[in-house]
């Protein structure tokens, strides 16, 4: 669920509306149709962005400053995810599931879908969710409770679950006095 493209309408994509928003990881740039919201991208070092917003892009704005102050553990924001596979989209609603603060393995996922074998697909639509922090992808975690598989990185995942669940994954420096 991600690319480093902006759209704009001139660029007559369905990506009609965007909007930047300045969080703890960085900017994050959020596109919606009027349908609802179809990507998030995190871009930590820049904030440009063509504005042009909507109402899915001010409530994801809203939902997403709420959930960095610890405010928000549900989004509700209308999301338009058409286009994908039916596959994906049933993994990533089954993201939608796992509860704030809460992880699960990817096996664990792959048998919630009703399927152990498709573990790897599992992963690769994980990997493809165009909409991260909203469809938490960073819950997903290794059978062996290690931290793998993010696509905007593993210490981007750290940070977001330590947002969720600080007494777990925040770290910690120790004093070396």
């Amino acid at each position: 669920m991600k690319s480093s493209a902006v759209y704009s309408e001139s660029d007559q994509d369905p990506f009609l509306y965007t909007q930047s928003i300045e969080t703890p990881v960085g900017y994050i740039v959020v596109g919606a149709t009027d349908s609802g919201l179809r990507y998030v991208k995190i871009n930590p070092n820049d904030q440009s962005v063509n504005e042009r917003t909507n109402a899915h892009t001010e409530q994801a704005k809203d939902e997403l400053v709420a959930y960095f102050n610890r405010q928000l553990t549900v989004f509700e924001v209308q999301l338009d995810i058409s286009g994908y596979t039916d596959f994906s989209q049933r993994v990533w609603r089954a993201l939608i599931d796992i509860p704030y603060g809460k992880t699960i393995s990817y096996l664990a996922l792959s048998e919630i879908l009703g399927d152990v074998k498709a573990i790897r697909a599992v992963g690769t639509a994980n990997g493809r969710n165009p909409l991260p922090i909203i469809i938490p992808c960073h819950r997903v975690i290794g059978s062996d409770g290690s931290l793998t598989g993010y696509a905007l990185g593993l210490d981007m995942k750290r940070k977001l679950l330590a947002i969720e669940n600080p007494n777990k994954y925040a770290v910690t420096q120790t004093s070396l006095f």
